[in-house]
């Protein structure tokens, strides 16, 4: 057994200053550990699928990350550990708790996966070791976390069993409730414009300094098609979490962060609006382009046409949210955005559909990742230069 401070302070010495997960009873210690400590971020993540997506985006801003979850959310998480952090080589250190683990007597619901726990990180390629229990030892697993998680540039896992960590402090206070936020409605009810025209109008308005990240699906697909640039970034995954990964990044970073979100995303996850809310960072802005579909899949409709998003966003603290529906409420909504504090949801119900002849991203989601990651820290590069001439 060791105290969290034993972890947490030998973490912090390799780099490690950003925490997220889902509370378990064996992470107790650790989690409050990191809400106690001025030295790290710690985000209470909805989901461990969010988490691993709220990591992400903090490591592309630069940080080295840590989720932390019960093994029963490893289920919630495998979507993520397999179709972003692999195909894009984004590390985080994983620390998995052991519930039901070998002769640990545990209710039913963690019967089966306190069996598969070693078996399914294996499945999923994710590295893996016990979590260390003796102080001298804790230094080097996690140098050896650390080469291995730059050797490859993916997870690596901890699994942590009962009585590993020894109790400690309470945490501090959650995030203060957020008043809910005003609702501007510029919706027309005229014919609704295609997708590849509101995201030519997102690159008219949306300053080159601003980060961009596209859900999954055609979105991303379109957004390639109309240009390529080092400040977008392409999910081609691990549908629902767009948002997730744009408040970790725009956690980290001073420029916009723009995120382009489907319908269909935005309703598999709609817990991340309220983890968006809670964090509140001002530079996010939130775009959903709601088509009524799951366009990639053969139209199948999506349940959005009695979603009120925006009314979602302002429920859950973001300040303002705007209700659009043709390209000259859009750029209304975008440019008051982008010119004052959010985080920001923008709701714009466009006609479903795509280009017929629809090509696909020709560079790798590993290059894409590092080529934005190299963009934001030249943006930051750029406003410390300028902070420190003025």
């Amino acid at each position: 057994m060791i105290g969290a401070g034993s972890f947490l302070d030998a973490g912090y010495a390799a780099g490690f200053d950003f925490y997220t997960g889902v509370p378990c009873s064996f992470l107790t210690p650790l989690i409050n550990g990191t809400i106690n400590d001025r030295r790290f971020a710690y985000v209470a993540a909805a989901s461990e699928g969010e988490a691993v997506a709220i990591a992400s985006g903090a490591w592309l801003a630069g940080h080295r990350t840590a989720v932390m979850c019960q093994n029963s959310g490893l289920g919630n998480a495998v979507n993520p550990l397999t179709s972003l952090n692999y195909p894009f080589k984004i590390p985080t250190l994983l620390v998995v708790t052991w519930r039901a683990g070998p002769g640990l007597k545990d209710e039913p619901q963690h019967e089966l996966m306190g069996r598969i726990t070693p078996q399914l990180l294996d499945l999923m390629e994710v590295p893996r070791r016990p979590f260390p229990t003796d102080e001298a030892k804790v230094a080097p697993a996690i140098d050896e976390a650390c080469a291995e998680m730059d050797r490859t540039g993916r997870p690596f896992a901890f699994i942590m069993q009962h009585g590993d960590v020894a109790a400690g402090a309470d945490a501090a206070v959650a995030p203060p409730a957020r008043p809910a936020g005003k609702i501007d409605d510029y919706s027309s009810g005229g014919k609704r414009p295609t997708r590849f025209d509101t995201l030519d109008a997102v690159l008219a308005i949306v300053p080159d300094r601003a980060g961009i990240i596209a859900a999954t699906g055609k979105c991303g697909r379109e957004l390639f098609t109309i240009a390529d640039r080092p400040q977008h970034l392409y999910q081609v995954g691990s549908m629902g979490c767009a948002g997730a990964m744009g408040l970790g990044l725009a956690m980290n970073v001073a420029t916009p962060v723009v995120v382009l979100d489907g319908d269909g995303a935005a309703l598999m996850k709609m817990g991340t609006l309220a983890t968006i809310g809670a964090y509140a960072p001002p530079n996010l802005v939130h775009i959903v382009l709601d088509n009524g579909t799951y366009d990639s899949t053969g139209g199948q409709a999506t349940v959005s046409a009695s979603a009120d998003f925006a009314a979602v966003a302002a429920g859950v603290g973001y300040p303002r949210s705007y209700r659009c529906d043709d390209l000259a409420g859009f750029g209304r909504a975008l440019n008051t955005a982008l010119a004052k504090p959010g985080p920001h949801l923008i709701h714009m119900r466009i006609a479903p559909g795509s280009l017929a002849k629809l090509g696909r991203p020709t560079v790798t989601p590993a290059e894409v990742a590092l080529r934005f990651r190299s963009f934001l820290a030249a943006q930051a590069g750029r406003a410390k230069a300028i902070g420190a001439g003025s």
